[in-house]
């Protein structure tokens, strides 16, 4: 059985560091990771969390003002 993962993608390197320095800074779950091959996005890089995790990441990257281009669910 395949396990559902949360990739969220960035316009940008600078983007997806700032994401991981904040994530990082406020205790927030998740790692960079090389962006996985079945998605396209600008940047190689994207972050990984689970679908658990993904409401309480993204709300709080809105109070912290991160951005990232898109959310992508993968099974």
């Amino acid at each position: 059985m395949r396990q559902t993962r949360v990739v969220i993608t960035f316009h940008g390197t600078t983007e997806a560091m700032a994401w991981e320095n904040a994530c990082q800074a406020n205790g927030l779950p998740g790692r960079l990771i090389p962006l996985p091959v079945q998605i396209s996005a600008e940047c190689g890089l994207a972050w990984l969390i689970s679908p658990e995790q993904k409401d309480e990441v993204l709300q709080r990257a809105r109070q912290l003002r991160l951005h990232y281009q898109n959310v992508v669910e993968l099974t």
